[in-house]
């Protein structure tokens, strides 16, 4: 039977998903973030889903794509890269980026944050209209199973008293015991075999420490610390050496490929010392990891010549979807960097499409981040499931996940209701909530 794959609707769902008081350089994050749930429905009412950043910026962007949308096939993929959107440049801000501490805010990096979730949609129709799981479309799949790390978070116990916000079962998490408390329960519920945690919260030496406890609770366990281009080249420097024994990589300890390559140059003249000496000329050689100073494919070449980043970070959201991921881990290999995978606030859609797309790239050597684990609340009927740290890549056709619209509709409702204050993130208002002063601090902050 010959199916019609033409796009008859286009369906568009904010929503607010809770968030635990998760710390990072910029504040903390508010008790509920926005996502965005893309649906795109054909003549035969197949529905394709897709998910991403929720804020107004990116709705203002999905509307119109949306109604360009009607009439054209699932498998037209291709067209969707070139049609126009407006992007209001008043609203770029050229500062950090706080819906996933990207790097700088630009009209490129939005618009492919919005075009990512109408791909993975088209992606997960055709899937289902074929009876093949998206890897399938993508080439098919490498490995059977996807690796994850668990993501630690410095953290309050809850959010501030009077703010409404759901229950919060982790607890408190403000130093290396309680981030160690932190790692075993995640390594209980979900059998993570490696760590991340995000830093740029407190001083240098105080993260350390809490990297150094993980080191000894979980010894010979791969261990990252990312404190979000918070430190000078100074102190990027400093701390590498200190940890290079116990970490796997450094993501983004400083901001920019300039200062990036500075840092990694530095590692570079240590190797080179301890080998003159006589010792492991490997010892310095502390990789340094990015989702902030490579986040475009335009941004590339300059960090790639300069050695600036021995592994990139890939997100599909802002990479513009699932085969730029893929695109950008064959420029990976072939200038000998490594990939692994960023994560935001993302809930199961997002992290079902992560799953498919890191089945198909044969040089993911480290595991992906996730922050599934912090969501206690998703859109699907059944939460996807870490075995072993791992996830199962599914052979269900399209994304392999359904949507529970009672849940959907609930969460939009809560997006409805809302005031504005929650409709676009902002961890440095929510920060100001308990302590007024608060202002986003400048960087290096040390």
């Amino acid at each position: 039977m010959t199916r019609d794959l033409t796009i008859t609707e286009v369906r568009l769902t904010p929503i607010l998903v809770a968030d635990p008081p998760l710390l990072n350089t910029q504040g903390v994050h508010q008790p509920y973030t926005p996502r965005l749930i893309v649906e795109v429905v054909t003549a035969d009412g197949i529905t394709g889903l897709g998910e991403t950043y929720g804020d107004t910026k990116y709705l203002e962007l999905a509307r119109p794509l949306a109604e360009h949308l009607t009439g054209r096939s699932v498998t037209d993929v291709n067209s969707l890269f070139g049609i126009e959107l407006g992007v209001d440049e008043s609203r770029i801000t050229g500062q950090v980026d706080a819906g996933g501490l990207r790097g700088v805010q630009s009209a490129d990096k939005l618009r492919l944050s919005v075009l990512s979730a109408f791909e993975v949609a088209c992606l997960d129709a055709q899937g289902r209209a074929l009876g093949l799981p998206v890897h399938a479309l993508l080439g098919g799949r490498v490995r059977d199973a996807v690796e994850y790390s668990a993501y630690l978070f410095y953290k309050w116990a809850a959010h501030p008293a009077g703010v409404p916000a759901e229950p919060d079962e982790w607890g408190a998490a403000l130093d290396p015991a309680g981030v160690v408390a932190q790692a075993r329960e995640m390594q209980r519920r979900y059998g993570f075999g490696s760590f991340k945690l995000k830093g740029g919260v407190f001083p240098p030496q105080e993260e350390a420490a809490a990297v150094r406890a993980l080191a000894e609770a979980f010894p010979g366990q791969p261990l990252r610390l990312d404190p979000n281009g918070a430190w000078s080249v100074e102190t990027s420097l400093k701390v590498a050496r200190e940890l290079e024994d116990v970490l796997e990589y450094l993501e983004d300890p400083t901001l920019g490929t300039p200062a990036m390559a500075e840092v990694s140059a530095g590692l570079r003249r240590a190797a080179r010392t301890a080998s003159d000496q006589g010792g492991d000329g490997r010892r310095a050689g502390l990789p340094l990891a990015t989702n902030m100073c490579v986040t475009t494919f335009g941004e590339i070449k300059e960090a790639f010549t300069k050695d600036a980043v021995q592994v990139v970070l890939s997100d599909h959201h802002y990479w513009g979807g699932l085969r730029n991921t893929q695109h950008l881990a064959a420029l990976c290999a072939a200038f000998g960097v490594g990939v692994s995978m960023h994560s935001n606030t993302h809930l199961g859609v997002s992290l079902a499409a992560m799953t498919h797309v890191a089945s198909t790239v044969p040089n993911l050597h480290h595991a992906c981040d996730s922050h599934y684990p912090w969501q206690s609340e998703d859109v699907l009927t059944e939460r996807l499931v870490f075995d072993g740290g791992r996830l199962t890549v599914s052979d269900t056709p399209g994304l392999g996940v359904e949507l529970d619209r009672d849940e959907l509709a609930r969460l939009h409702r809560r997006w409805a209701d809302d005031d504005g204050s929650l409709r676009d993130r902002d961890d440095a208002a929510a920060m100001r909530v308990a302590q007024p002063g608060w202002r986003t601090p400048v960087m290096p902050r040390w």
